[in-house]
């Protein structure tokens, strides 16, 4: 199948049907061993990530789903797993009560940009800025963007920071970048 889907893709970029960077943008990427594809939405495909449990229930809980289905696009900062579980003991189990919904709801939306900015798109930004790219977020707050050697290194308002492990995970409505620490607004 692989090899049937490359030599089409090879007979459509020698016929001009498609361009060689929008060919590129089709390969579908795996985050966490499992592919995510273009054609899916940002919900569609979490739902198959290994690493991403923590932010589906999360999101579930938030009454998020209908709006990351949605046409968008988003950018999302994906916290794994691994980035919930470097909160305090039961944080977690806390927000995704029915009574802190409007906090999860917050927490969550600082993770989400308006727009599709891929991780080319934030260097370009980030050099723009002088070294600093600043993102409004959903939720109203602001993230600062940076780079640390190759590395986009995305910091919130209380000071913590997160590094994009996994960037340009295209979906059908935006762009998904994995990143290793929950972010939080103020």
């Amino acid at each position: 199948m692989k090899k049937m889907t490359k030599m089409l893709l090879g007979l459509a970029l020698a016929l001009g049907v498609v361009s060689a960077q929008s060919a590129m943008a089709q390969k579908d990427p795996d985050v966490g061993g499992a592919p995510m594809y273009a054609t899916k939405t940002i919900v569609e495909n979490a739902v198959n990530s290994p690493i991403h449990k923590t932010l589906v229930a999360a999101v579930k809980a938030a009454g998020l789903v209908d709006t990351l289905n949605s046409a968008g696009p988003f950018t999302v900062f994906a916290p794994t797993d691994d980035a919930f579980g470097k909160l305090p003991a039961g944080t977690v189990e806390n927000l995704t009560q029915p009574e802190n919904k409007a906090t999860l709801t917050k927490i969550l939306t600082y993770h989400v940009v308006k727009g599709k900015i891929s991780s080319k798109d934030l260097a370009k930004m980030i050099k723009k800025g002088h070294g600093t790219a600043t993102l409004t977020t959903v939720e109203g707050g602001t993230l600062k963007a940076m780079m640390s050697g190759n590395m986009i290194t995305l910091t919130d308002e209380k000071g913590g920071t997160a590094n994009i492990t996994t960037a340009d995970v295209f979906q059908s409505n935006g762009v998904i970048h994995v990143i290793d620490t929950v972010l939080m607004p103020m």
